[in-house]
């Protein structure tokens, strides 16, 4: 009919390429939003808590990142899956999905208050038993709420998934800020007054705990109108079917968690040091990584949107195509991120104390890795579209292999150092894997060329930057924005000129 417009599968008149933009960039400014307030208690924890505290912190959250995809069993995907395609109703496979999440992180979070004594003995933190409960609560928590957070994505409404992000991590930044900041000061200046007798020092770094809890409860509070399905119903077929399907991706998931976070869960045990020089050096390695922060920014916000986007369109004739275009666009914004970062980092140094710039060296490489990790991301679509979750976990498998060989290898040898080129061996693989099984399975025409060139061209790049400064002797702002101004016009000449062609289609 004339003067309508034709939509999308999605449901939305836009490109489905400047959807997928659009909607990144509304879950990319929640989480760099909420990331950025995040970012900013890295220089307070440095500068407030020594490596060895610091330390602390890291490893407690390494194993929260190992039991939250447990805790989840995968079913934030097989909801989207069932959802889109099986013809049962969203609201039943959302209940059943949502219930089976509740009774089992109740009975998770009743098993770690009981035995929270033992278990803090066994991770050598007997002085401090209340950090498991404290972390149980945070994973029952989060692990129930995922599911609240994927259908507000499923249903496209990433607006109030942003708003419910950004407050949770708001009120986690400023509980720290008052407990680190204004209550330890109190105590110091009047240890009798009120704020002053909130912080007691034996608790220190505990108190990033306690902030992260409450703040947990307040995102409960909030996606209170998502838990409304919960009286939906149960089917235990429809519950069947979907951890056939959903299991593997908890094979996937605890396989990348493995690959993104053994090295801080290991490496008090696997550094050749005596316990507290070991916690130092997690917590240099730990703050470090924190650095390369805004490419695990782009890549989470990526996958919020690109998850329930590659379901969706999937059955376009130019579905493949389109996802070839996805991934090289999505390459060009990770080698910028990568770029921005090193040629900055003598900038970036100052968010980390002191103390813990000693490790510096090891940023490039990280970022680097978290590239990779973004490729994988948009190559793993092969497996997901395809039903084959089995393969994709042996994709996850074979990379947590060789993270877990090379820590081994590596760190004894060459410290935290050969954690971080662990990382990049692991995820460089895992993209080649699934690069060559997807074109096997479920052929995508990317351009291998164009992609390897960006990659080459940044690290180029990059490492003249290096020489112009450490050689040349020239100042590390003017070559970093010439090298940045560089790659943009590159990038430009071989594909900007393509964007606004494709967003007007």
């Amino acid at each position: 009919m004339v003067g309508l417009r034709p939509t999308n599968p999605i449901g939305n008149p836009l490109n489905p390429l400047k959807r997928l933009a659009s909607q990144t960039a509304i879950y990319g400014l929640s989480s760099i939003v909420g990331r950025f307030l995040n970012y900013l208690l890295v220089p307070l924890f440095t500068y407030y808590f020594a490596p060895a505290e610091y330390g602390v912190v890291s490893e407690f959250y390494a194993y929260i990142g190992f039991l939250a995809v447990l805790l989840v069993f995968g079913l934030e995907t097989g909801y989207f899956r069932f959802r889109e395609g099986d013809g049962s109703s969203p609201a039943l496979v959302y209940a059943t999905a949502l219930r089976a999440l509740v009774l089992a992180n109740g009975l998770f979070l009743s098993l770690a208050l009981l035995f929270q004594g033992e278990v803090a003995a066994l991770l050598q933190h007997a002085a401090h038993p209340e950090y498991i409960g404290w972390t149980a609560a945070i994973l029952a928590m989060d692990s129930v709420g995922s599911l609240a957070f994927a259908r507000l994505r499923a249903e496209n409404r990433p607006a109030r998934f942003a708003l419910v992000k950004v407050i949770e991590i708001g009120v986690n930044v400023l509980l720290n800020l008052f407990f680190i900041v204004y209550c330890r000061q109190a105590q110091a200046v009047d240890p009798g007054s009120l704020a002053g007798q909130l912080w007691n020092p034996a608790i220190g770094v505990g108190y990033i705990f306690i902030a992260n809890l409450a703040a947990s409860g307040v995102k409960m509070l909030l996606l209170g109108p998502q838990f409304r399905g919960f009286l939906a119903g149960f089917d235990r077929e429809l519950f069947a079917r979907m951890m056939r399907y959903s299991l593997p991706m908890v094979v996937i998931g605890f396989a990348g968690i493995i690959n993104e976070m053994l090295d801080r869960a290991a490496l008090k045990y696997l550094l050749p040091h005596d316990l507290e020089t070991n916690m130092a050096q997690l917590g240099i390695y730990s703050a470090c990584y924190k650095l390369s922060i805004l490419m695990s920014l782009f890549i989470q916000a990526f996958r919020y949107a690109g998850e329930p986007f590659f379901f969706a369109y999937a059955k376009q004739k130019d579905a493949r195509q389109t996802y070839a275009d996805v991934l090289r666009y999505f390459l060009i914004f990770c080698v910028f991120i990568f770029l921005l970062v090193t040629l900055y980092l003598d900038v970036f140094k100052y968010f980390i104390g002191t103390a813990y710039r000693e490790g510096l060296h090891v940023v490039p490489v990280l970022l680097l890795a978290n590239l990779f990790l973004g490729l994988y991301v948009n190559l793993s679509v092969w497996y997901k579209l395809s039903d084959r979750t089995l393969m994709g976990a042996g994709v996850s498998l074979a990379g947590a292999a060789i993270t877990v060989v090379l820590l081994l290898w590596w760190v004894p040898l060459f410290g935290y150092k050969g954690a971080a080129w662990a990382h990049l061996a692991c995820y460089g693989s895992m993209a080649l894997i699934s690069y060559l099984l997807g074109q096997r399975y479920y052929p995508v025409p990317y351009d291998v060329k164009r992609v390897l060139a960006y990659i080459l061209g940044g690290i180029g790049i990059y490492a003249g930057n290096r020489w112009l400064v450490d050689q040349a002797g020239l100042h590390h702002l003017v070559t970093g924005t010439l090298g940045l101004i560089l790659f943009l016009a590159i990038a430009y000449r071989f594909d900007g000129w393509r964007l606004p062609a494709k967003a007007s289609q």
